[in-house]
């Protein structure tokens, strides 16, 4: 293309070659720190964040290679345009020497006198727009012809106004190759003045952006993605706790079960959330009089997190109260809700401890699936009671679930709890620290002074997994 003189300024002269050198360095630089950023975040792709982190890596890699090849080119000047090959040799749309894909087939230039209505094309516009470079170039009146219908206004105002206003050209339309293929071209251009101030001839660098903007609309598509799932988990989350604080109220008293009579039963018990942002899972716990003036005792855990967890987890404690106020005993409980579990729809397991207390006789009968046995305090000290047969809730059908008993005492303490007990700790950390507190407990006066104990030991707040835990004092 014929050297011009811009519209409004002088041609810049070109940079020293050490400083185009050192940002080519520093470029390379960056591209390395970034495509490492980007092997941290690969994962299987079920992260809506992980997916929009990636994509932002593979446009910042993709801005980063043409910036390094736009500088390259810069260091090394120029190159010379390709000859117009002969029929037969290759493909019409890649001149010779230049590699497809490289940024050199990516950027092309073009000049249009208007004088002379005559057009300058490089070879590289050739290809861009899959053009025959044997072929004559387009005019600025036919440019518009390989122009998508919905982007010609826009070319057709970009060129008028460089024409008629002098104003530079930057925009984007899209074209319509002869192979079928849509490509996006960035141009950019101003107008070229003659002697005599007025507009002899325009022109313009064409940049195919296609994959640029294919990899911009990624990132928009997997941050799109992102706030929706973000926004998804919000609504979850929120059914969730509505649903869980339905049936676990978050804090509740002391309970005198049954309410009359002696060798009664105080019961006090708290729901222990999860960390921040962690999604409700299926923790429950439950403390029922029931028509024979026997109590229900039980906590349990469903599998999982979120709001159909947490729906499942009140089905279970449904089922729970329903079968023990028709009178099943804790074994045959288990049983029953195990099968439960295996004939429902989307398949759960479970673990759970179920406790039938008789206060006239003190005389406590439970069963297990799964699940860490009751602790017994007396005296001062404490013990693990042990625990009967019993597999996890919906692991295999038709289980069987033995049953144990043992006879309470006055001032006897009974303390059921949920895994995640102890933050960061394993359920044997936390049964050693549960045990450890017998003398404390002995010096608390109620069940409900007991519950506070725990929950100043082992905190409120800061665990990986929700927890709960139910304590009952024997009266005395």
């Amino acid at each position: 293309m014929p050297s011009h003189v811009s519209a409004d300024r002088p041609a810049a002269q070109p940079p020293g070659h050490g400083s185009v050198e050192a940002l080519i360095s520093q470029t390379r630089r960056l591209k390395g720190d970034v495509d490492a950023v980007r092997r941290d975040t690969r994962s299987d792709g079920s992260d809506p964040r992980d997916r929009w982190q990636r994509a932002l890596c593979d446009l910042a890699l993709h801005q980063l290679n043409d910036l390094d090849e736009h500088l390259a080119q810069l260091r090394d000047g120029p190159a010379p345009l390709p000859p117009v090959p002969d029929a037969g040799l290759a493909h019409p749309s890649a001149p010779v020497g230049i590699p497809h894909g490289s940024l050199l087939s990516r950027v092309g230039s073009a000049e249009w006198n208007l004088l002379t209505d005559e057009a300058s094309w490089s070879g590289e516009l050739y290809q861009i727009l899959g053009r025959d470079p044997a072929a004559p170039a387009l005019t600025l009146d036919e440019l518009p012809s390989l122009v998508v219908d919905e982007d010609r206004p826009g070319l057709t105002a970009m060129v008028t106004d460089c024409l008629v206003d002098a104003k530079p050209i930057d925009g984007e339309f899209r074209v319509l190759r002869p192979d079928g293929h849509v490509r996006t071209v960035h141009m950019m251009g101003e107008p070229v003045l003659g002697g005599d101030g007025s507009t002899a001839s325009m022109w313009a660098v064409l940049r195919d952006v296609s994959e640029l903007r294919r990899s911009q609309r990624t990132v928009r598509e997997t941050r799109d993605s992102m706030r929706h799932q973000h926004r998804q988990d919000r609504t979850e989350q929120r059914l969730a706790a509505e649903l869980q604080e339905a049936v676990l109220p978050p804090g509740r008293g002391a309970l005198r079960l049954p309410r009359r009579g002696p060798g009664a039963l105080e019961a006090a018990a708290r729901h222990l959330p999860s960390g921040a942002g962690a999604l409700l899972g299926g923790d429950w716990y439950d403390a029922l009089e029931l028509p024979d003036g026997d109590t229900l005792l039980s906590v349990g855990d469903l599998t999982g997190h979120g709001v159909a967890v947490t729906s499942g987890m009140a089905m279970l404690l449904g089922a729970v109260r329903g079968m023990a106020m028709a009178g099943a005993g804790p074994g045959q409980l288990m049983s029953l809700l195990n099968q439960l579990l295996d004939t429902t729809v989307q398949p759960a397991l479970g673990s759970a401890v179920c406790c039938r207390y008789r206060p006239l006789t003190r005389t406590l009968t439970w069963a297990q699936a799964g699940h860490p046995a009751p602790l017994l305090f007396r005296g001062g000290t404490g013990c693990v009671l042990s625990a009967p047969d019993g597999v996890l809730l919906g692991a295999t059908s038709g289980a069987g679930y033995g049953q144990a008993e043992v006879t309470l005492e006055p001032g006897d303490l009974l303390l059921l709890h949920t895994d995640g007990l102890l933050p960061g700790h394993s359920a044997a950390d936390s049964l050693d620290r549960l045990l450890g507190m017998a003398p404390r407990f002995g010096a608390a006066r109620t069940a409900h002074d007991c519950v506070r104990t725990v929950i100043e030991e082992f905190g409120e707040t800061g665990r990986e997994d929700e927890a709960c835990v139910l304590i009952a004092k024997v009266s005395e």
